[in-house]
């Protein structure tokens, strides 16, 4: 099985080939992402993460409620 240079070349030519391809491909998509403007943080108020909290915990307070009527529900 005697290969002549030529050869032995093509199929390095398809890898670099290959890896060209893939560096394109990625740098193409860092800088289609990059060509995005960021979106800006959404705000919460402090209204609204008080009003979360006390939801919270008014359903803690409930399943607590029903675990201590009901304690064989608990295991």
């Amino acid at each position: 099985m005697n290969r002549t240079g030529a050869q032995r070349c093509t199929g390095w030519r398809r890898v670099t080939a290959g890896c060209l391809v893939a560096i394109a491909a990625g740098a193409g998509w860092l800088t289609g992402c990059a060509g995005e403007p960021p979106k800006p943080a959404p705000t919460v108020t402090p209204e609204q993460v008080r009003g979360h909290a006390d939801k919270a915990f008014d359903k803690l307070k409930q399943e607590e409620q029903r675990r201590t009527d009901d304690p064989a529900a608990a295991r």
